[in-house]
């Protein structure tokens, strides 16, 4: 038995719907997860994540939760769905990224990458092997290996370099991954109708924006095997235009028997952009950080709570969205909260952010089902190149 189940539903183009099956849940695809970099998404309550936003995933961070509480205490804890008390899917990063940004407090090496935390100063490692080991202890329902992620626009011999060197650490870390579910590590492990109960292991494609190393990475991804494939190392400051290409290119070369995962993108146009590619799966910080900042995310463009056009607008943050946010609260009293500094302001706005990335892709999956989404796409990126303009 395998660990996850996957299936197409429905297809338009390269766009796909899917049911993606886990131990813990049933998951509609294209899916947004939100974020929950330590263990919870940022100003939203699990109760409304899962009865009013119905959100099926989210993602815990294996690097921050490596260093606080540290795997050790969340393993004694019964894992992180019992310590946190989420009690549906979970997809935990392996670090790699969070380990890229941290340029000059790290040193990488063959066997993994030793640097310094930027909580306390102290010397952490992390290889393939610890990474499985954390992820092992977080009982994630998905796991991704231990990569190496170079900038956007590192030159094509550092991307070959680095892409080689994901590939040899993606086969020690389905070694190890494979070790720890014979040996009963998995912490999330529960009996689950015609499924293994296990863990499921995602690849994941490096190659920055060269065409031809994706395709050589995409190959020696697919010939190690993975429950399912990510595309890393997009949305790092290459150019937009750049990300496109890439997901025209290679996500239609992906297995089709099993789900592609986009890492860290993006803004609701990418979504749509990168589902119209092939893309299935998705998670970005952006709702949640957004609305600490004043920014909401509407069907009628960015808005910045801010704004003093604001101060007496009785009007919700978006008129066509059905969330509790906007069904109660006005723009005014909102910015009021904000100006205030009051932190219930950020609360609504991530709350609010979320139900509009989680509503779009319920839209999309439904335009894919009925044939619809060549017209969704168009009328959706029109509307928001409209309302950029005018300034909303």
């Amino acid at each position: 038995m395998k660990p996850i189940e996957w299936k197409v539903t429905a297809q338009e183009g390269n766009a796909r719907a899917g049911i993606l099956r886990t131990r813990r849940s049933e998951i509609e695809t294209p899916v947004f997860m939100p974020v929950g970099t330590q263990g919870t998404v940022k100003g939203v309550r699990y109760e409304w994540l899962e009865n009013e936003l119905d959100a099926r995933v989210i993602l815990g961070n294996t690097y921050h939760l490596f260093l606080r509480p540290g795997a050790e205490v969340i393993r004694e804890l019964g894992g992180l769905h019992k310590f946190s008390t989420w009690n549906r899917s979970l997809l935990t990063d392996s670090g790699g990224f969070q380990v890229f940004s941290l340029t000059d407090l790290r040193k990488l090496t063959e066997e993994g990458v030793e640097f310094r935390s930027h909580i306390d100063g102290s010397k952490r490692f992390l290889s393939p092997e610890v990474s499985m080991e954390v992820q092992a202890a977080l009982g994630s329902e998905i796991v991704m290996v231990f990569d190496e992620c170079p900038p956007g626009d590192a030159g094509f011999d550092k991307t070959r370099k680095s892409l080689e060197l994901t590939a040899r650490w993606a086969k020690r870390s389905k070694d190890r991954f494979i070790e720890l579910q014979k040996s009963g590590m998995d912490t999330g492990f529960i009996e689950a109708e015609d499924l293994s109960g296990r863990q499921a292991l995602f690849g994941i494609v490096q190659g920055a924006g060269h065409l031809d190393l994706r395709r050589e990475s995409l190959g020696k991804t697919i010939e190690i095997g993975f429950d399912g494939y990510a595309i890393g190392g997009l949305s790092v400051g290459e150019e937009k235009s750049v990300m496109y290409e890439v997901l025209e290119h290679i996500a239609p070369q992906m297995p089709e028997n099993a789900p592609r995962y986009l890492m860290g993108v993006g803004t609701p146009e990418d979504l749509i952009e990168a589902v119209h590619r092939g893309v299935d799966m998705f998670d970005c910080v952006m709702p949640t950080r957004n609305g600490r900042t004043g920014s909401a995310f509407t069907s009628r463009g960015k808005l910045n709570i801010r704004n003093a056009k604001f101060a007496r607008d009785s009007e919700p943050l978006d008129e066509e969205c059905p969330c509790s946010v906007c069904r109660r609260y006005s723009k005014a009293y909102i910015r009021h909260l904000y100006q205030s500094g009051e932190m219930l302001a950020a609360i609504l706005i991530s709350h609010h952010n979320l139900a509009f990335f989680l509503d779009t892709m319920r839209k999309v999956r439904d335009a894919i089902k009925l044939g619809k989404f060549s017209r969704f796409r168009k009328d959706f990126l029109e509307k928001m190149r409209e309302n950029e303009t005018t300034g909303v």
